[in-house]
C-alpha cells in the first residue's frame, strides 16, 4: 500500500514538472522581455531625437508605455503565483521567477524616468543636466530600485506630473509584488491551491 501511494505521489511530481516550462524556455522568455523593455527605451529616444513630438506629447508616450508595462507585469506576476499554487511549485522556484521580474520592473521603469528627464529636464530633482548618459541611468535605476523596495531615501525625487505618476506606477506595483506575492506567498498558495480529487 506504501509502495503504491510513492509511486503515485511520484508520477503526480513528474506531472506536475511536465507540466512546468522548462528553465532554458523561462530564461529565453525572460532574456526576451529584457530586450524588448530595452528596444522599447531606445525607440523612445529615437523618437525624441527625431523632434516627432512635443514635449507634453512624449512624457504622454511614456506615460502609455510605463502604464502598458505595469499592467503587463501585474498580469505576469499574477499568472507565476496561480501556477505556483496550482502546481506546488517549490518556493525556491518561486523566489526565482519573481526575482527575475523585480530585476525587469526596476530596469523598465529607471528607462522610462530617464526618457522623461531626456524630454524635461526638469522632472526628477539632483539630477545634473551635465552628467553623461551612463551616470543619469545608474541614478534612475537606483531610484528605481529604491522606488521598488519602498527604501526611498529622498535624495530624487519626481516633480513633474509625468514623473509622478510614472513613480506611482512603479510603486503600486511593487507593492502588490512584495507585500501580496511574496511576505504571504504560504498562505496564499493554501488559499488558492487547487485540490486535485484523490486517487483510491
Amino acid at each position: 500500500m506504501k509502495i503504491r501511494s510513492t509511486r503515485r505521489s511520484r508520477k503526480s511530481q513528474f506531472d506536475a514538472m511536465k507540466k512546468e516550462p522548462g528553465i532554458a524556455k523561462q530564461i529565453i522568455r525572460q532574456g526576451g522581455e529584457v530586450v524588448v523593455i530595452v528596444l522599447v527605451a531606445a525607440g523612445l529616444q529615437a523618437m525624441w531625437g527625431c523632434h516627432w513630438l512635443s514635449a507634453q506629447a512624449f512624457c504622454l508616450v511614456v506615460l502609455l508605455a510605463a502604464f502598458a508595462k505595469t499592467v503587463f507585469f501585474f498580469v505576469e506576476n499574477l499568472q507565476h503565483i496561480l501556477i505556483a499554487t496550482q502546481d506546488d511549485m517549490p518556493y525556491h522556484r518561486v523566489l526565482g521567477l519573481m526575482g527575475v521580474n523585480m530585476a525587469q520592473i526596476t530596469l523598465a521603469f529607471a528607462l522610462d524616468y530617464w526618457c522623461l528627464e531626456t524630454a524635461e529636464p526638469a522632472s526628477f530633482s539632483e539630477i545634473d543636466p551635465e552628467w553623461s548618459q551612463a551616470e543619469q541611468m545608474f541614478e534612475f535605476f537606483f531610484f528605481s530600485v529604491l522606488n521598488f523596495s519602498f527604501f526611498g531615501f529622498g535624495d530624487v525625487t519626481p516633480q513633474t506630473i509625468p514623473a509622478k505618476l510614472v513613480t506611482m506606477m512603479e510603486v503600486l506595483l511593487g507593492f502588490f509584488t512584495v507585500i501580496f506575492l511574496l511576505s504571504d506567498f504560504v498562505s496564499l498558495k493554501d488559499s488558492l491551491r487547487v485540490r486535485k480529487p484523490k486517487e483510491e
